[in-house]
């Protein structure tokens, strides 16, 4: 079964834009939990925007399902996942300033640092994946460097999904297809959604974890989080 880990960034972001602790990010991770989530996801910038860096080692001891870090690899970051210990790290290219990611790494052009990172945490004991675009060539890339999975990146897809859903989804089950021939796990996500997931997850039902943050909490003004999650869950079926 494909799991769903729900980003809680957006939650952070809405809190600190006030101040205080309202709403309660820590509250928000656990309630994700309780309604049927099995992952929850975190995206810590070096600027501290959404999630902090507290938040994360906040998080990690309350949580029951997995925990998954996504963020670029520099040195506090690696750091704090090593501190942390999360089931999974995810390496994502992001420059400091970058309001969301938008691409996936060069896994041939990175490779010794990627392998490098990679070989830290999984001394760890953490399993790693790396986000990569839907491309054939990058997720053999990828599988060099040692990593357990790759994460798609799939903004492309949900962009494309309306016009042509069919041409939309193709390179991403030929990336799909990779992994699974060189035996890497596979997660996606980036702008998947309630109008486009049950078709990427049909096309793919192997795919291990998605990760969906921004529209899902956007779904949960209208539909409240126990609602929203349970019609992502419908999406995963």
């Amino acid at each position: 079964m494909t799991k769903l880990s729900v980003n809680i960034n957006k939650v952070a972001t809405l809190r600190n834009a006030r101040g205080g602790n309202n709403p309660d990010v820590l509250q928000a991770a656990l309630d994700c939990e309780k309604f049927g989530a099995q992952g929850i996801t975190v995206h810590p910038r070096p600027d501290e925007r959404h999630i902090r860096y507290n938040d994360v080692r906040d998080i990690r001891p309350l949580l029951k399902t997995e925990f998954n870090i996504e963020g670029n690899p520099i040195d506090k970051y690696i750091d704090l996942v090593l501190e942390v210990r999360p089931t999974q790290v995810t390496l994502v290219p992001d420059a400091e300033d970058q309001i969301t990611s938008n691409h996936g790494w060069d896994a041939k052009a990175n490779r010794g640092f990627l392998t490098d990172v990679i070989g830290r945490f999984k001394e760890a004991d953490i399993r790693t994946s790396i986000f990569v675009d839907g491309d054939p060539e990058m997720v053999a890339a990828a599988k060099l460097c040692g990593t357990d999975r790759v994460e798609l990146y799939t903004e492309p897809y949900a962009a494309g999904y309306l016009a042509d859903r069919e041409e939309a989804i193709k390179p991403f089950v030929e990336a799909a297809e990779a992994a699974r021939e060189v035996g890497l796990g596979l997660n996606a996500g980036h702008d998947l959604s309630l109008v486009n997931l049950h078709y990427f997850h049909r096309n793919i039902p192997w795919i291990d974890e998605v990760s969906i943050g921004h529209a899902l909490i956007c779904d949960a003004l209208y539909m409240g989080l126990h609602e929203t999650i349970k019609a992502y869950l419908e999406c995963l079926k």
